[in-house]
């Protein structure tokens, strides 16, 4: 099954994406080094702000930090296997209700 697509001018020409030509291949490699000492001296500059070092710091600290505490998740699996662990039902009710109090 074929489909035709409307809405398509024939009499509008098709721009070439750039840097899609051949000739622009052989132009970059003709510049040579001399290219490159100018894209150099044209390079873009940026100079970080105490608060912005502080926050990049703050990422990579949390970024290394565990998601799960691995001693507590232990001893907890270690508390419910050995048939110590405890539940306080009215402690869990109390967080529930808080919790239903900040939605409002």
């Amino acid at each position: 099954m074929t489909a035709k697509i409307s809405g398509i001018s024939t009499a509008e020409p098709v721009a070439k994406p750039a840097g899609s030509g051949s000739n622009s291949v052989a132009a970059d490699k003709s510049q040579g080094e001399g290219s490159a000492a100018a894209s150099a001296a044209n390079a873009d500059h940026v100079t970080l702000t105490d608060s912005a070092r502080s926050l990049q710091k703050i990422e990579e600290t949390i970024a290394k930090t565990p998601v799960v505490n691995a001693g507590k998740v232990a001893a907890v699996k270690h508390a419910i296997s050995s048939g110590t662990y405890k539940i306080d039902a009215g402690r869990i009710a109390g967080k529930l209700l808080k919790y239903e109090r900040g939605l409002k």
